[in-house]
């Protein structure tokens, strides 16, 4: 499959990055960039020949002419409208791919830094040296690859060591697409520090209707005996293409929560990779997808145990309607030194239309011999006898499965420590289940 016209601007988007670079085309970074640009034309856009993407077809890509970081009139007004803007915290947000600080709280908070990356690299340059780019596979990844290139921008969060932050950091990306079609390569870094506590909130959101393509990279680096919980939350239109990669590396005794909410998106693949590079981590991945329409999701999760004594737990839940599709690709990987791992896996999805689809393929592979690890997949109706019973004792039918979906999506969404967050999102499930 030939992807001549997007590949063709992403290398005009490049060539454009280089021209202006101001005498700093020889820095460490840019290095980076160059040898990330030529990875990228070396893995190209990935197809359906790729087993990680044999359900998922980005051709429809190469059909429009994107604009790039383009200029948005987006107002507070209208961040107002939106569903998430009451929540409260430090937040930092991006149109179309550029910084807004009209919209962002960056406040002044000791211990805590929230910058863009390109003052991130003149202000604290030491972090990006080590931390930057280092944890997410551009030699295997093209799209990340991508992101490495071409992203100019993205926020930059480190957490000192000892320090707890009780209320959340909040990144929200609008794609502002009322007049135009627009292409976003962000990369994100998020340090937390060594005993420190921290909750990320990422929001995606869409204004207008007409196409974008997000390209993400999260990078996220839990140091020892830290605590992060990390959520993110998708409601764009049915013209985006996401593809966000988020990938994390997690130190001695360090716990790490995620949850990824999927209420809305035309195309989503979420890549959520974790590497447990120290002993006695404990991780939990939590995922809640509702597509309806032609709405396409794909979640591929990674969980690599390197060193013993560690446990990871992961459950994702999905309620497929209309002619919608779904994918779940689960990896484990518990490696020869990887003793007394506990692993666990479960994938459970509900479709409420014969026109829907969900395809699922859990992986485990192991090469220690003491541990305990499972895996599984089920994919089916709501039960009949359920309903039945619902209806009899007074309970429309409509009503009786809208009662039995909100209580499947509920066990991932009571997971969420955010109280307003929580809230807001069972509102908004019950809305889409209605």
């Amino acid at each position: 499959m030939s992807f001549q016209n997007i590949q063709a601007q992403f290398e005009a988007e490049f060539e454009n990055i280089q021209k202006n670079l101001n005498g700093k085309s020889g820095s460490d970074f840019n290095k980076m960039r160059n040898h990330s640009f030529a990875q990228f034309k070396k893995l190209g856009i990935p197809t359906v020949k790729h087993e990680d993407w044999k359900y998922s077809n980005l051709k429809n890509l190469d059909k429009i002419q994107f604009s790039f970081n383009s200029d948005s009139n987006f107002s507070k007004k209208d961040l107002e409208a939106l569903p998430f803007s009451s929540l409260e915290g430090i937040s930092i947000c991006f149109v179309n791919g550029v910084f807004n600080e009209e919209l962002s709280t960056l406040g002044n908070v000791p211990k805590i830094k929230v910058l863009t990356l390109e003052t991130a690299v003149e202000q604290i340059p030491e972090v990006i040296e080590k931390h930057y780019g280092k944890y997410v596979e551009t030699e295997k990844e093209g799209l990340s690859a991508l992101n490495n290139a071409l992203s100019n921008t993205g926020s930059v969060i480190v957490i000192d060591k000892n320090y707890v932050l009780e209320s959340p950091i909040i990144i929200r990306y609008i794609s502002d697409v009322k007049s135009e079609d627009i292409a976003v390569n962000l990369h994100n870094l998020i340090v937390v520090g060594e005993h420190s506590e921290v909750k990320i909130v990422e929001i995606f959101q869409t204004e207008g209707q007409k196409t974008s393509f997000s390209n993400l990279v999260t990078e996220i680096f839990v140091d020892k005996e830290a605590i992060a919980h990390y959520y993110k939350i998708q409601d764009e239109n049915d013209q985006s293409y996401h593809v966000g990669t988020t990938q994390v590396n997690q130190e001695d005794k360090s716990y790490f929560y995620s949850a990824t909410i999927t209420l809305n998106g035309g195309f989503v693949r979420n890549n959520l990779n974790l590497v447990l590079n120290g002993q006695y981590i404990d991780n939990h991945m939590y995922g809640l997808y509702i597509p309806n329409g032609k709405q396409h999701v794909d979640n591929h999760t990674l969980v690599d145990h390197k060193m013993p004594n560690c446990e990871s737990n992961e459950l994702y839940k999905g309620v497929l309607m209309d002619s919608s599709n779904g994918v779940f690709n689960g990896k484990i990987f518990v490696r020869e030194d990887a003793q007394k791992t506990n692993a666990y896996q479960n994938c459970r999805n509900v479709i409420t239309s014969d026109s829907a689809t969900m395809n699922s393929k859990p992986q485990l592979e192991i090469w220690a011999d003491d541990v305990k690890c499972s895996h599984g997949t089920t994919t089916g109706k709501l039960n009949d006898e359920a309903i039945f019973y619902m209806q009899s004792r007074g309970i429309p039918k409509p009503e009786a499965i809208r009662l039995q979906l909100v209580a499947f999506a509920e066990d991932v969404v009571s997971q969420i420590k955010i109280e307003e967050l929580r809230e807001m999102l069972d509102t908004m499930i019950e809305n889409k289940l209605k």
